[in-house]
């Protein structure tokens, strides 16, 4: 896609948004905007079970003003081993309506719903964006509170991610590859539901659930959904 120099933006100003349409990554998103970043938006078909948060995250980034969004097409599928890409129910009542874990220890039980490397691959094509579009950031939605078990969403993941962007890129060893930014990494659930309703994002269109049913609809009962709804409720 050919775009004129104002779309695009100043080389400094330009971001690569990692965007889900759920509320973590639509936060981030209107986070970067709020910031005067020229976002460009990148999600992925990666062959999980619910087609829904493709048609949410084209919502938002439209919505939140991405100058471009782009959906890469991908299969886990290939190798499965989660719940959002295999056929694996999908745990439920793990937690209870305060978003409390029932005493167990969340970095001792990585759930079936990670999918094997997926911020790894995720990430990977996103310092490839960013190379093309010479964006100066890579901004995401990780976060190292409320991450239900998940081992990339952790600060040290991404101080280690950082140092082989630096070493694997022609800009990195050019000294201008992309810093990353995990803006919500060390917020609360509750803080971020805050943080969203100030940038003005649409948290109703947003969709967390890992089992929704055909229309959408949030199952209500997964951990992503009682630990938005928690804190929504604290918020």
């Amino acid at each position: 896609m050919n775009m004129t120099e104002r779309e695009i933006g100043k080389p400094g100003d330009r971001a690569i948004v990692l965007l889900s349409g759920g509320l973590d990554s639509s936060t981030v998103l209107a986070w970067a905007r709020s910031e005067g970043r020229t976002c460009f938006a990148l999600s992925f078909d990666y062959g999980q079970r619910h087609r829904i948060e493709l048609e949410r995250a084209a919502e938002i980034a439209a919505l939140l003003g991405a100058a471009e969004h782009r959906v890469v097409d991908i299969d886990l599928r290939a190798f499965g081993g989660s719940a959002l890409t295999d056929d694996i129910e999908v745990p439920k009542d793990r937690i209870d309506a305060h978003g409390r874990h029932g005493g167990r220890d969340p970095e001792e039980d990585i759930p079936i719903t990670y999918v094997p490397a997926r911020n790894t691959i995720f990430m990977s094509f996103a310092m490839a964006y960013a190379e093309v579009r010479e964006a100066a950031e890579i901004w995401l939605g990780i976060n190292a509170i409320d991450y239900s078990g998940y081992p990339d969403c952790r600060p040290e993941y991404l101080a280690a991610f950082q140092e082989m962007s630096d070493l694997a890129t022609r800009a990195g060893v050019e000294g201008k590859g992309p810093r990353f930014r995990a803006p919500l990494a060390e917020l609360s659930k509750v803080d971020i539901v805050r943080k969203a309703r100030e940038l003005g994002v649409p948290v109703e269109r947003t969709i967390s659930c890992y089992d929704p049913d055909a229309e959408g609809t949030p199952c209500g009962r997964c951990d992503s959904c009682v630990m938005r709804q928690a804190a929504i409720g604290r918020a």
